[in-house]
């Protein structure tokens, strides 16, 4: 399952995406909806996560940053 990395308390605003940057802080970026482009990425926090290989990282339910174990190397079903 999954495990809080940070408490961040982001609060969320429609038509935004919002995600964990290169440089482990949490941006938001504004959503492209038919003719209209999105918006270049803009830090909502700051938080320095250093991101460790083999788990994605995310923003949950309550605006804190999140990490599960990612699901690799299964077989496939007949």
């Amino acid at each position: 399952m999954a495990e809080k990395v940070a408490k961040a308390g982001v609060k969320r605003e429609s038509g935004y995406l919002y995600y964990l940057d290169k440089n482990g802080d949490v941006s938001r970026a504004k959503m492209a909806r038919g003719k209209d482009k999105g918006g270049a990425p803009q830090v909502v926090t700051k938080l320095g996560i250093k991101r460790e290989k083999g788990y994605l990282y995310y923003l949950d339910k309550n605006g804190d940053v999140s990490r599960a174990k990612m699901a690799r190397g299964r077989k496939k079903e007949k």
